[in-house]
């Protein structure tokens, strides 16, 4: 599935938004900045147009990877990404509160 993720951001606030091509609808991952190196993602939401396309995960996917490539921590408040933070322990690096993979 090709999903296209922008960002949009003002101040502190911002959201990742997802297209899917073909799609008028788009899911969203919204966060606010807490600090330089901190950001918390508070909520996550893919409409029932989309659902079972694997937007939410692209979402999470995406910003670890900014995370990572930004050098910042993820405070995960939204609970879609704290599921998907416990099925990733790689991503203890930047989820804070996740316990790093064992191996």
């Amino acid at each position: 599935m090709d999903i296209q993720i922008t960002l949009e951001e003002t101040g502190s606030k911002g959201r990742y938004i997802a297209h899917i091509p073909g799609h008028e609808d788009t899911g969203e991952m919204t966060f606010s900045r807490i600090g330089p190196k901190r950001v918390i993602v508070d909520h996550t939401g893919v409409p029932d147009t989309l659902k079972g396309m694997g937007v939410g995960a692209a979402l999470a996917r995406n910003v670890v990877a900014e995370a990572r490539a930004k050098g910042f921590t993820i405070v995960p408040l939204c609970p879609f990404l704290k599921a998907q933070a416990e099925r990733h322990p790689d991503w203890a690096d930047v989820i804070e509160g996740l316990a790093p993979a064992t191996g």
